[in-house]
Parts: structure tokens; sequence; C-alpha cells
């Protein structure tokens, strides 16, 4: 008997939902069979067909939907010539015939609940009806927003009522004692029962060969890139401390005219800008000091290390990153900006103030790729038949 499961993710801004989900997946590979005895194999549902770049672990693969983006009016189609009704209808069906045809054990759905315009309800109500054995997880980043933004998204999903009616449970992708999410507001009351808290998903990613690099380098990334191009100008025409190479990582979503103002910035510095790296993690731990966006995907990798980070978060229609950022400063895991505008001057002075230290980060929970796997075995199989490992 091999286990099923299916994990999605909508994926309308950058790679960090479906990177959150092939983080797990490889977590789960690697860690269930030895728990429950049995393998498992699986499918990762996602809208960004760019996603198929990362590889698989043994037994999974890809089911690439329609893409969406949103903005500040809204969700809308990212390539086809049709509204975003057509294409939400594309992609709900997509997504109900796979779990149909796939029949998962565990169907795991990262941050909303119903997809985008509700995209997911029918899925769901089919593999309640079909596959009663199956459980279903909502997973959450460790923030999602001002409380009454979040609140009021819960409002329009039909409350806390509509979430527990299609899921069994809750996981929460952080540390309560970093920032809780039923203390701040940002879930319903009723919904309380069903989460459990993970800590991050930052120790055990999967990682890629390190590229050789000579001598010492502080680097930059701003995750996807599609809007980090005024963090990345600022770093990368910040001068460097004596002896160190400058690495801007631009992110594969950054438009060619915004990568040339970011390579128009370097020209003096000398900084090496390049679109994505295969083996960030492994840079992320080696560099002298890192400039990042907030994003909770990269986070989390810089988390799994001890270099120096300052965090600039993603200004605009969601204010998940400042919270993050702000409360992540607040336990000494990294700096942080202030609401004025980012200059090279304040980089430049990080990079020389941090080049030469590390920033242990003990005491927070870093283990919940190992603590969701864990309970994914619980749920895959009974007490009874786990082996002493998960006991």
């Amino acid at each position: 008997m091999v286990h099923r499961i299916a994990l999605s993710s909508h994926d309308s801004v950058g790679l960090g939902h479906v990177r959150r989900n092939l983080a797990l997946a490889h977590s789960l590979t690697r860690t269930v069979p030895g728990i429950v005895g049995q393998e498992v194999t699986g499918v990762l549902i996602t809208g960004q067909a760019s996603a198929t770049a990362f590889p698989t672990p043994p037994g999974w693969d890809w089911v690439v939907v329609p893409s969406v983006s949103v903005d500040d009016t809204g969700y809308r189609s990212r390539h086809l010539a049709a509204d975003i009704q057509r294409v939400t209808a594309m992609r709900a069906g997509v997504i109900a015939g796979v779990l149909r045809a796939f029949a998962p054990d565990l169907f795991v759905v990262d941050r909303h609940p119903f997809g985008v315009h509700g995209e997911l309800r029918n899925a769901l109500r089919e593999l309640r009806a079909a596959h009663p054995s199956c459980t279903t997880v909502l997973g959450l980043r460790d923030v999602l927003d001002r409380p009454a933004v979040a609140r009021a998204e819960f409002r329009t999903l039909g409350g806390a009522r509509a979430v527990r009616e299609h899921f069994d449970a809750i996981w929460v992708y952080g540390d309560p004692a970093v920032h809780d999410l039923r203390l701040s507001g940002e879930t319903p009351p009723g919904l309380a029962p069903l989460i459990s808290y993970t800590g991050y998903l930052a120790h055990g990613r999967p990682t890629r060969p390190a590229r050789a690099i000579d001598g010492p380098f502080v680097l930059t990334t701003v995750g996807g890139g599609s809007d980090g191009v005024h963090t990345a100008v600022a770093a990368a025409a910040a001068d460097l401390p004596d002896g160190h190479r400058h690495i801007v990582v631009t992110g594969p979503q950054m438009s060619a005219p915004d990568r040339d103002r970011v390579r128009a910035a370097a020209s003096r510095t000398g900084a090496e800008v390049v679109d994505s790296v295969p083996d960030l993690p492994n840079l992320l731990e080696r560099a002298a000091a890192v400039v990042t966006m907030g994003g909770y995907n990269t986070v989390c990798e810089v988390m799994s290390t001890s270099t120096p980070a300052l965090v600039v978060p993603r200004s605009g229609r969601r204010d998940e990153q400042r919270i993050r950022a702000r409360a992540l400063e607040r336990v000494g895991a990294f700096e942080t900006v202030g609401d004025g505008p980012l200059d090279s001057a304040a980089i430049a002075a990080f990079f020389r103030r941090t080049h030469r230290t590390r920033c242990p980060r003990a005491g927070l929970e870093l283990d919940g790729l190992s603590t969701a796997a864990t309970l994914s075995a619980h749920l895959l199989a009974p007490t009874e038949g786990l082996t002493a490992h998960a006991i």
C-alpha cells in the first residue's frame, strides 16, 4: 500500500506558496515511511509553471493550472486572454478532476482554504463525499495580515463554520511565542480547536550543491522579484566591506526593465546581479550578511543559518511581511527597517556592522517540516500502526 498525498497552492504572487508545499513534500517523503512503514506518493498542484523547475521528491509530480496574478483591483488572468471567472472555472475543473482520479488520503491546502474565488469548494465537497477517509488540512503561514483584514477575509468565506465544514485540521507554520494568530485576532475563535503549531519550516529544506565562490561575500535576495526592485537597487548600490563581493539575486519574476535598473545600480559597486541561483540555502549559510525581503520562505531559509540579516518587508496591499519582520526582530532573529525609505547608505552600514558577526537563533521553533511530517503520519495511519520512532 502507498499513501497518496495532494498539496495545493493558489500561487498568485511569487513562488512562496509552492516552495512551502515543495519543502513539505520532501519532508513527507523523507520522514513518513519510517514512521508508518509505507511509502508516499503525491501531486503538487500549482498555478506557477516556473515551479516545475524545482525537482520533486521521488514519487511526486506537478499539476499546473492556468495562472493568475493579483493587484489592488483583485485577481486576474496572468497569461490567458480570458476573464477571471473563466480562468478560475478552468482551474476548479482541473483540480477537482485530479482529486477525483488520484483519491488522496491527505490533502493539504496552502493559505487560502477555498483558493481563488472559491475554486476549491466543489473539489473539497466531492472529496468529502467520494473519499471520506481523506483528511483535509489547511496550512497557514505564521502571519496572515492585519487582524481586521484577516477577519474580513474569513467572513467572506463564511467564517469559522465554513472552514470547519471542509477541513479537519489547521497547521500554522510558525512559533506562537513569536506571533500567535489565535491571540492576534487574525483567525476566528471558532477555529482554535483545529489549530496546531508546527514551528517554522526552516530546518531540513532541500538543498542543491553549492557553487564555488572565491572570497567572502554578502548577499541580497528579493524572493520571486516581482515587487523587489527598490530593495535590489538600493542594495546593489551599497558600498561593501573591504575584500567582499556582493551577489544580488533579482528573482525570476522581476521584469526586464527593473532588472536593468538593478544592473545600472550595480555598475558602480561591482555587485554581481543574477536572475536566480539553484543553491540559495547554501549561499545564505555562507554569506557574511544578507539583505532580504520578508517573505515567509526566504525568512525560514535565513533562520536555518546564523547569518546576520536585514529584512526589508514588502509594502503595499498586505501588511504580513512587516508584522513578521517586527515580531522576529523583537526576539533577536533579524534586524528590520523602519517606516522611512530604504537607502544604500543604511544597507552599507548594516554590512559594515555585521559582516564579521553571526546571529545564533537559538530558542526558536524551527523544525516545522519534521513536525508536519509527524502530524501527517498520525493522520495517515492509526496510532497502533506507528513504529516506536513516532511514539
